[in-house]
């Protein structure tokens, strides 16, 4: 599959402080590729580096998207970058001559989207009389309208509602089908589980995971067991099976030892527990992030 862009060996200091350390990822034609990591792990800084607002000290990025040109590269930054006092097909129209794209082209494809987020009849509206939510939309819609063969995403869910970010999730999937290529950084796990291919993940500046999801997640694939109901008195994490136990006053979550049969839990479960519910299930992509967030790079298996 052809790499529209690939980044070698970058590392980036602020003063005494190397913030991004000697990292390297592709990001493939018509993949999502998720870049993960905790708060100030080095992802912005990356995605900065990528689009040339800040350069690296050391390494290398390329683009095969038409040369890294604006029209066929695209970026949503995670903060708001809106005209405030601009009505919003205005802003289309503007985005659209920087990256000389055919205005009629846009207006006609600005309203179909606004139909579809569900945002029709504010194309006269200023920015400043949308709420945050109505405004990220806009934003995605503005990244996307000229159809960029590369899409850059820093936290596009941001400020919105579960059905919202439903709607920009097919959105994102659709986009990739038709083959662009996306870089994706969010924080919302349970979204990138369900829209990444494969997923670079950084932490303290370092590559600690990088490669296809699925893989990924069978490489971390232990089972965890999910218990509702008050077992306040018993204890755990002696049982053969168990790797740590996570407990409040209605609820065990048991994660098992690499390897453990979720069988050789059940049978070994004391006969005085109380269970009012039990879920057994591989572990998911949040938990995997938590364990490589707090072990760094000797969790990266």
């Amino acid at each position: 599959m052809k790499e529209l862009l690939k980044v070698e060996n970058v590392c980036k200091d602020f003063g005494k402080v190397r913030v991004v350390d000697n990292v390297g990822f592709s990001v493939r034609k018509g993949e999502v590729l998720g870049l993960l990591g905790p708060n100030g792990a080095g992802k912005t800084t990356i995605i900065r580096c990528i689009m040339g607002i800040i350069r690296p000290d050391t390494g290398k990025i390329s683009f095969y998207a038409g040369n890294g040109s604006a029209k066929a590269t695209s970026y949503l930054p995670e903060e708001r970058g809106l005209y405030k006092d601009v009505p919003v097909m205005d802003i289309f129209i503007y985005l659209a001559r920087l990256r000389r794209y055919p205005l009629d082209k846009a207006r006609k494809r600005a309203l179909e989207y606004l139909e579809k987020l569900n945002l029709s009849g504010v194309e006269n509206r200023k920015v400043e009389e949308l709420s945050k939510g109505m405004a990220q939309k806009v934003q995605f819609i503005g990244a996307i309208l000229h159809e960029p063969e590369l899409l850059i995403l820093d936290e596009p869910f941001s400020g919105l509602d579960p059905v919202s970010q439903d709607v920009i999730l097919e959105e994102i999937l659709e986009l990739s089908r038709r083959g662009t290529a996306i870089l994706l950084s969010a924080h919302q796990m349970n979204l990138v589980e369900e829209i990444c291919d494969r997923i670079f993940f950084i932490n303290k500046g370092k590559g600690v995971l990088y490669g296809d999801l699925q893989e990924i997640k069978e490489q971390f694939a232990d089972f965890k067991c999910e218990i509702v109901a008050r077992n306040p008195e018993l204890d755990l994490t002696s049982l053969q099976s168990v790797k740590r136990v996570d407990q409040d006053r209605n609820k065990s979550i048991i994660y098992m030892e690499k390897d453990a049969s979720p069988i050789e839990l059940l049978r070994e479960l004391p006969s005085e527990l109380n269970i009012q519910e039990l879920h057994v299930d591989r572990i998911s992509l949040h938990d995997i992030f938590v364990e490589v967030t707090a072990g760094g790079t000797e969790n990266a298996r």
